[in-house]
């Protein structure tokens, strides 16, 4: 039961870190950047200024109905991370790196929909460009931490595929 307990509270604490991180950030860049500016943090590669994005990932949807808008950017993302929280909850078979991956998933996505909810927009702020190599839309840490979530998961699943066939080779 203790240890119910235990995983229940690292569960909310490592959500509720994610969505506070995220808020922290976007409020720094609301009162201290101002639309459109550009900050060059590290030259040209890592760059901060402030957009209001009011669709999705790198703006899809932004041109839609509102109600459209409100159900595919606020319902539908609203059931998957309630969704996501009763698994993470119900389900006793996680491994810790996937309760971790779909915390910080649930987390990010709570960030975005709050902002969603409150300024009918996400902000955004970071963006990183390294050349011809890897360059990035303009995005947020609750970006980051559904990318870090949903790298976990799919790390969880590549070791435990790895396990499987050790116990399937060991047969």
């Amino acid at each position: 039961m203790k240890s119910n307990v235990n995983r229940i509270i690292a569960i909310l604490a490592i959500i509720i870190v994610n969505i506070g991180c995220d808020q922290i950030t976007k409020d720094m860049a609301r009162e201290q950047i101002e639309y459109n500016e550009r900050i060059e943090v590290i030259g040209d590669n890592l760059i901060l200024t402030k957009v209001e994005n009011s669709g999705a990932f790198l703006g899809m949807g932004s041109d839609l109905s509102p109600i459209l808008r409100g159900i595919l950017l606020l319902g539908l993302p609203g059931l998957v991370m309630l969704g996501i929280f009763v698994y993470l909850l119900v389900e006793k078979k996680l491994t810790k790196l996937a309760i971790v991956g779909l915390s910080f998933i649930v987390g990010g996505g709570i960030g975005n929909l709050y902002d969603r909810i409150l300024y009918g927009s996400v902000t955004d702020m970071v963006h990183i460009d390294l050349g011809g190599v890897f360059r990035t839309g303009i995005f947020n840490a609750a970006d980051v931490s559904v990318m870090i979530g949903t790298g976990l998961i799919l790390l969880e699943q590549f070791l435990t595929r790895k396990d499987h066939k050790k116990v399937e080779e060991a047969s």
